[in-house]
């Protein structure tokens, strides 16, 4: 029952902090270096969630030619820089990974 009351609790606490912002957004402005500074958010994010993944697959740091995970990371981010293509980076990727996988 605990854990009813737990999951309940942080829906609680997320909703009201996500419908405050959002039923605040159309009176608020934020100043122009915090506008420009939240831009960065998302791609911060994903770097954080992305990067231990690809250095430790296997909770470990691994920088060994036999991890597929940091070939395909690389590959992709090299194609997503040089083409800004968000489909071929990922499907570059995942080419990456498969092929490196049957290589080692």
């Amino acid at each position: 029952m605990k854990e009813v009351w737990l999951i309940g609790g942080m829906m609680a606490v997320t909703f009201a902090i996500r419908y405050t912002l959002f039923a605040a957004s159309g009176q608020l402005e934020f100043p122009a270096p915090l506008a420009r500074a939240l831009k960065y958010v998302p791609p911060t994010v994903l770097t954080a969630i992305i990067v231990p993944s690809i250095l430790m697959p296997h909770g470990t740091l691994d920088l060994s030619p036999q991890n597929a995970y940091l070939a395909a990371g690389v590959a992709a981010g090299a194609v997503g820089w040089w083409r800004k293509n968000l489909l071929l980076t990922i499907l570059s990727g995942m080419a990456a990974f498969l092929l490196w996988q049957w290589l080692w």
